[in-house]
């Protein structure tokens, strides 16, 4: 028998106690509803059936010991819940890959040891399938990695001991060294000092075994910058470093040993390029890519049904409503017939156990939630004849000539000219074409380029390729036009391949954005990892998967839902904060990522006097049915593609190739392709702002960014303001002091996405 009827069982006892008429009806009504325990001869048959043996079986829902010999060739011995290992168990795959350890609800979680056919071995901790935690991996080579992990990638501080001799002691980030670190070499030479990506990078020491040093700054692993070179004796040579030798400029002191005059500063280079750093042994399989056979099931596995009290299976048992219709005076056969006043003190009683918590899951469950339908591909092609026909032919010229003509960036150290307004570039466009511009068919018009310097080294800063850029803007494939989502007015352009989103831009916005050009460029250098989006940014859900939500978030509850039925929400289709239903939790590490530098992008906006911008998220679900429905986690329905084949999903399989290829690393960046879990979330009321957790959670791959930072706490929004206030709670709308919407984006921003505990 099931909690739930158990609890409403005890409710009916305690109220039928007060009739003898409802007394006698007792025994009908418990022989209908009961369920008989499975028999020890029905078990024996079933598990030989499916080539399986089990020992100490109980009845569904109890921990048992069990032994099995799963359909595929695996073996099992250990602790068993229900359908899925739970508990201290090991499993045995057929290639020869093996666990020890705990287990939840079929997922290793907790402490074990995974071993390889190679000789290969992970011992530490666990969480939902992936090497997460504290734990020692050795190589079959003889690699030993000591130290943090989350989701299969070294993340945190460890030490790594080559097979060659060499070791590295310090902090890593995604499987690669960042941050701080020393590097030791077999020969005992050894850098410590910063880290970036895996490569030496930032400000360190070289110190070679013969006593020499190398202090200042890297970059790729060898000298770049500031620094200086110190023999044992004392001589030491101070300039700037450069792999360009036209670059390279210093002065040499010597401290009396005329031995070293004739050094040449390559030669530093040319030693430095002896020591490689190590790239490791690979992990062939992940542990989280290994499955459990009864993962794998083509049928949908149900739970035992069972017997309603009119003869129907699978009792109805999801809404109080229907508990109650359970001893409701129906007719037929077995009915019972219990009187109003019976039934009053029934409802009564059943309200009291759950109030004390007696019945946690009378409350009406959330629906099934389904992939939203796949959007078209979003914009109207700007083809001839459109009305800004010949402004895209402007843009993509005026692009095409500022981009192409500048020379590739040296240094990202500018001067505080580059920034001054006035820095600008004008060129005219007549339809003839000049010696520097080329022929077009739209009319003659100006291109006026602002600060190019500071543009070109933004892109070298967010890594655009000009020759990419170029091509994706200005091919021969036409824009798209997206009417605006919002109530700028503004118009937006998408490249054809997705990647670039253009948006034009008022004059009040023109001079925001020149006024705080400088120190965004300085946050932009600071802090690579910023969310903040710029004029002509990335387009944030262009990826190599589909993105099926997508929330505008602000903090603010007036006027923040859309205007759109269910029915007609589509996968494009900007959802706002009364719309959003989950809460998002990331893994320990990426969490403290992200509220730092959410911290910091909001210190900066609001230093800039910016308010009014948005936290743009898009969600990729990674587990539905073939029906659409979306799989909660932990859930036994087999996995099937969705219905519309040109919206492809990212499966937990494609996610650990994510992880486990370190040349799509880079992929997995803070606002971009981060695995997170979502749990769903149910409102009390309409204006609440963040819902009540239902334990119901999802796979998910987050993607998001700040965007419109350039509005200002003008004139125009101080009496926005001021009205507004006088009809609405002022803490509900969205033109305050930036002051307070930094302070209310965050506290809503860090409630709707969590930690992962």
């Amino acid at each position: 028998m099931s909690k739930e009827q158990g609890c409403v069982l005890k409710a009916w006892e305690v109220t039928v106690r007060k009739t003898q008429q409802a007394k006698k009806r007792a025994n009908n009504i418990f022989g209908t509803v009961s369920v008989a325990p499975q028999t020890d001869d029905e078990a024996t048959a079933t598990e030989e059936n499916d080539d399986e043996t089990s020992t100490n079986r109980s009845s569904i829902g109890e921990l048992y010991n069990a032994e099995r010999v799963l359909p595929s060739g695996d073996y099992y011995t250990g602790q068993w819940y229900d359908s899925f290992p739970h508990g201290h168990g090991k499993y045995l795959w057929t290639d020869g890959c093996m666990y020890i350890g705990e287990w939840y609800n079929g997922k290793t979680m907790g402490k074990g040891k995974f071993g390889w056919p190679s000789g290969a071995t992970y011992e530490g901790e666990f969480k939902s399938g992936y090497m997460d935690g504290i734990g020692t991996y050795t190589g079959p080579s003889g690699d030993t990695y000591r130290g943090q992990w989350v989701m299969n990638l070294k993340h945190g501080h460890g030490i790594k001991s080559y097979a060659n001799g060499d070791v590295y002691d310090g902090e890593w980030r995604r499987g690669l060294q960042e941050s701080q670190g020393k590097y030791r070499w077999r020969d005992e030479s050894y850098y410590i000092g910063e880290w970036k990506n895996g490569m030496i990078c930032g400000k360190g020491t070289f110190i070679w075994t013969d006593g020499c040093r190398y202090d200042g700054f890297w970059d790729d692993s060898f000298p770049s910058g500031n620094g200086t070179f110190k023999w044992d004796d004392g001589s030491f040579y101070v300039g700037h470093w450069s792999q360009d030798p036209e670059e390279m400029n210093g002065t040499y002191y010597p401290s009396g040993n005329e031995e070293n005059l004739e050094w040449d500063p390559k030669d530093v280079f040319n030693n430095l390029s002896e020591y490689k750093i190590c790239s490791g042994e690979r992990v062939p399989v992940l542990p989280s890519q290994k499955k459990l056979s009864v993962w794998n099931s083509s049928k949908r596995v149900e739970k035992p049904r069972r017997i309603s009290v009119d003869g129907r299976v699978s009792v109805g048992l999801d809404r109080a409503f229907e508990k109650m219709n359970m001893w409701g005076s129906e007719s037929g056969e077995g009915a019972a017939d219990i009187d109003s006043t019976t039934r009053r003190d029934l409802d009564a009683e059943i309200m009291r156990l759950e109030a004390e918590g007696f019945i946690q899951s009378l409350k009406p469950s959330p629906v099934p939630m389904r992939l939203p339908r796949a959007g078209k591909k979003q914009g109207e092609t700007i083809s001839k004849g459109h009305r800004n026909y010949e402004l895209m032919l402007n843009l993509q010229l005026g692009i095409r000539h500022a981009v192409g003509k500048q020379a590739a960036v040296v240094s990202l150290d500018l001067k505080h000219s580059a920034f001054d307004p006035k820095e600008k570039v004008w060129t005219r466009f007549p339809p003839e074409g000049t010696k520097y511009t080329p022929p077009h068919q739209s009319s003659e018009f100006k291109w006026k380029d602002y600060c190019p310097l500071v543009f070109r080294s933004l892109r070298k800063l967010f890594k655009v390729d000009p020759a990419d850029y170029m091509l994706s803007i200005c091919g021969n494939d036409a824009l798209r036009e997206l009417s605006s989502p919002g109530k700028s007015g503004s118009f937006f352009y998408l490249t054809n391949d997705d990647r670039y989103m253009i948006k034009t831009m008022k004059k009040s916005e023109t001079k925001v954005l020149l006024r705080m050009l400088a120190a965004y460029y300085n946050h932009v250098r600071a802090f690579e990892n910023t969310l903040v989006q710029f004029v002509i940014m990335g387009n944030l859900f262009c990826s190599e998967y589909s993105v099926h939500r997508r929330f505008d978030l602000k903090g603010s509850s007036l006027g923040r839902t859309t205007d759109k039925p269910e029915s007609e929400i589509i996968s494009n289709t900007i959802l706002k904060d009364l719309d959003l239903n989950f809460i998002f939790r990331l893994q320990k590490a990426w969490y403290q990522e992200f509220i730092r530098q959410v911290d910091k992008d909001c210190e900066f906006l609001e230093q800039e006097r910016i308010m009014d911008y948005s936290l743009l998220v898009g969600i990729h679900f990674r587990e539905a049915s073939v029906a659409g429905e979306l799989i909660p986690s932990g859930a036994r329905t087999p996995i099937g593609e969705f219905e519309d084949e040109s919206a492809p999903r990212l499966s937990r399989a494609d996610v650990d190739q994510l992880l486990s290829d370190p040349t799509r690393w880079a992929s997995i960046r803070l606002g971009g392709n981060m695995p997170a879990r979502a749990e769903r979330t149910m409102r009390r009321s309409d204006c609440e702002l963040v819902g009540e957790p239902t334990g119901e959670y999802y796979e998910v791959v987050m993607i998001f960014g700040i965007i419109d930072i350039l509005q200002d706490y003008d004139i125009s929004k101080k009496l926005e303001h001021a009205y507004k206030s006088i009809q609405y709670d002022p803490t509900s709308i969205s033109a305050v002091d930036p002051r307070l919407y930094s302070r209310r984006f965050r506290d809503f921003i860090f409630k709707v996405i969590t930690e992962d505990d």
